[in-house]
């Protein structure tokens, strides 16, 4: 993926009327499979990834004008990302009035009937062992993990110490080895 060169141009092109569009096109085109990924690893479905992707960029695209610029554009993406991730997830918990850990299994077990999926038994036995972790501690795994994301990146998008994120991720890879060697 191409870094942007000069960051503080491009947001100024996306928040200007007249290169807006042409700089969110470009925006899409670097940040949109990277985003649909991280997003998919968190609700597990492609059809409520792509939504929840998609309310993603509506949200960046309406709110280019409030970015303060105190963290990175990507990072910021990430946090929106992160942040409709995790109201698709209440709101579907809300729905079928089931707890919010609960929704997490659920979403794992129909992962197994989502033709979209690709993974084997030992990825669905990975998806099981992750959806059992708390929430944080899910979504750092799976940046650190899946996406290697550096801890100062996550940092920002978390909003949370780079030394709480290593002891989480630490955490949360044993719990995982703990459960992988149970099965």
């Amino acid at each position: 993926m191409r870094v942007l060169d000069n960051e503080q141009h491009f947001i100024e092109r996306l928040r200007t009327s007249s290169t807006k569009e042409a700089a969110f096109k470009e925006l899409l085109s670097l940040y949109k499979e990277r985003l649909y990924w991280h997003i998919r690893q968190i609700v597990k479905s492609h059809d409520d990834a792509d939504d929840v992707l998609q309310n993603t960029f509506i949200k960046v695209y309406k709110n280019i004008d409030k970015f303060k610029g105190d963290s990175k554009l990507f990072s910021w993406m990430y946090r929106i990302a992160t942040n409709e991730s995790i109201t698709h997830i209440n709101k579907l918990a809300k729905r079928t009035f089931i707890a919010n850990e609960e929704v997490h299994d659920h979403l794992v077990n129909s992962l197994e009937a989502d033709v979209y999926f690709e993974g084997d038994a030992i990825q669905l036995k990975l998806q099981r062992a992750i959806a059992s972790l708390p929430e944080k501690q899910q979504l750092v795994f799976n940046m650190k993990y899946f996406q290697d994301l550096k801890y100062k990146d996550m940092s920002e998008i978390l909003d949370t110490s780079e030394g709480a994120l290593k002891a989480s991720y630490h955490i949360a890879v044993k719990k995982i080895e703990s459960i992988l060697k149970s099965d």
